[in-house]
């Protein structure tokens, strides 16, 4: 009777064995160098991934990070025809069991993301008590001299490199808060500087004045979104800030986004974000509504707003949570919206560019800001608060205005209102030689003509809408129809004057 004899495998020969541990300990020490420079989880996980299976034979793996809530993060696959599903890997029970033991796990015949595998290897990355990754590696390669199962030998080396990957992962991470943290305070900073003090207070005790601070006191400490109407240069921004700082969201973001600025193939993503990969070399990216969280967004020129984005903006209003372009994850935002616009929106929704069930949700409390010839009787005191300001600035003495120059502004139409105003007076601070700003000083336009007298002003009746038009075009006839150049002299934007229909 023929006896069954075991074959034992030749011994290993002792110099292949210590380059082997060489090997690992220099490749523990190159992983460690590149994970230090990493910026991003994606990489992350195609490092450890790709080196680990190289160096162990596997005939293929997977790195996975997990968010907050456990679900998967970024995935990286070695050796698989097709990225392993997210949902597969958080519901497998090979990773499930690495996670529950929060050990190093080793086992033979096993079913791992429905595949049937000789021998399975993996190690949990864990920071702080908690699982925020995984390794897992499949059916080693058999090599001379080497078993054809993962030993314990590799078990201890990918426990080495998960102890190096852990707290790099958990740095990596602090690094993403960070930058976010930073890109919420520079929108902060962007939004509130030069802001400061007297900028925050409306000039003026006219009725029309009296009613928008009525309003915006009201309005201030409720929830309430509110859509402030009124021409370009009357300081619907301005109101805007007044009804934050008001608030109980004073000490949250306060960030603007002017619609009309904003090339509309990006105002998506400045709105809402967008995450990593979208396009090449795009990074993700936090929108304004995430960045406010907690604050207020003003939305400046909201009638210039895509339907696609109104639509999305809709949405935003009443789930209270937003996605990412490019990202699935939806993501909660508590974030007061004010609004602004200088056009009838009314009309715009006649015309089908503007969603009706969108302007109710904005305009849920309407403050309409005056034009300044509307309001003449405050142009006095915006004017030396202006004077004021450009001589501390400055550091001058005082500017005062000629009688005759506050007449000229008195009869002066204004069709950039304050804005326009305030440029007209640095102009002339600029020109003037000595203290007393003079009615030659106030340069209303190259070659238009002069303003009329107060008196003239109040016992005439205007037909304002016609001198706006004839001033627009006297002033685009001295700079030849350069229309970029005549909004600047006006201290209204480019678009502003496309829609007063002059030629």
């Amino acid at each position: 009777m023929n006896e069954l004899r075991t074959v034992s495998a030749p011994p290993v020969p002792e110099a292949f064995v210590l380059r082997k541990k060489v090997l690992r300990l220099e490749t523990l020490y190159d992983i460690s160098r590149a994970l230090a420079v990493l910026r991003d989880e994606d990489s992350f996980v195609e490092e450890v991934a790709a080196r680990s299976v190289a160096l162990l034979d596997a005939a293929r793996g997977f790195a996975v990070t997990f968010e907050g809530s456990g679900s998967p993060g970024a995935i990286s696959a070695v050796g698989f025809n097709t990225k392993p599903d997210a949902i597969a890997l958080a519901s497998d029970s090979f990773v499930l069991d690495l996670c529950r033991i929060v050990a190093p796990l080793q086992r033979e015949n096993e079913t791992v993301l429905g595949r049937r595998v000789r021998s399975a290897v993996g190690v949990p990355f864990v920071t702080r008590g908690h699982v925020v990754g995984a390794l897992v590696l499949m059916d080693r390669e058999a090599r001379s001299g080497e078993p054809s199962t993962f030993d314990e030998e590799d078990g201890r080396f990918l426990a080495s490199l998960a102890a190096l990957a852990a707290p790099a992962l958990e740095a990596l991470r602090q690094l993403r808060a960070l930058s976010f943290d930073i890109d919420r305070l520079r929108e902060e900073n962007r939004a509130l500087k030069g802001t400061l003090g007297v900028d925050e207070v409306l000039v003026g005790d006219s009725l029309p004045m009296r009613r928008v601070k009525d309003l915006i006191a009201r309005a201030a400490s409720s929830r309430a979104n509110v859509l402030i109407r009124g021409e370009s240069g009357t300081g619907k921004e301005l109101a805007a800030k007044l009804l934050h700082s008001g608030s109980p969201r004073r000490d949250a973001p306060f960030l603007a986004l002017n619609c009309a600025a904003v090339p509309e193939p990006l105002l998506e993503s400045e709105l809402f974000g967008i995450e990593k990969g979208v396009a090449t070399g795009v990074e993700a990216r936090m929108g304004k509504l995430e960045l406010a969280n907690g604050g207020t967004v003003f939305l400046d020129e909201i009638a210039d707003a895509p339907l696609a984005i109104q639509a999305k903006l809709l949405r935003v209003l009443q789930e209270r949570e937003i996605e990412r372009l490019g990202g699935r994850q939806r993501i909660p935002v508590d974030v007061r919206v004010l609004s602004a616009t200088h056009a009838d929106l009314a009309g715009e929704i006649q015309r089908k560019r503007f969603r009706e069930d969108l302007y109710y949700r904005l305009r849920v409390v309407e403050i309409i800001m005056p034009a300044l010839r509307d309001r003449r009787e405050d142009i006095p005191r915006l004017a030396g608060h202006f004077l004021t300001r450009i001589a501390q600035r400055d550091g001058r003495r005082p500017l005062s205005l000629s009688r005759d120059a506050v007449a000229g502004l008195l009869g002066y139409p204004f069709p950039g209102n304050v804005r326009e105003l305030e440029n007209l007076l640095e102009g002339a601070a600029a020109l003037v030689s000595g203290d007393v700003i003079e009615s030659a000083d106030l340069q209303f336009g190259v070659g238009t003509a002069k303003p009329q007298s107060a008196a003239a002003a109040a016992a005439h009746q205007l037909d304002l809408a016609a001198v706006e038009r004839d001033h627009i075009q006297r002033v685009l006839d001295s700079v030849d129809g350069n229309k970029s150049h005549a909004a600047r002299l006006l201290g209204i934007n480019r678009r502003t004057l496309y829609r007063k229909n002059v030629s």
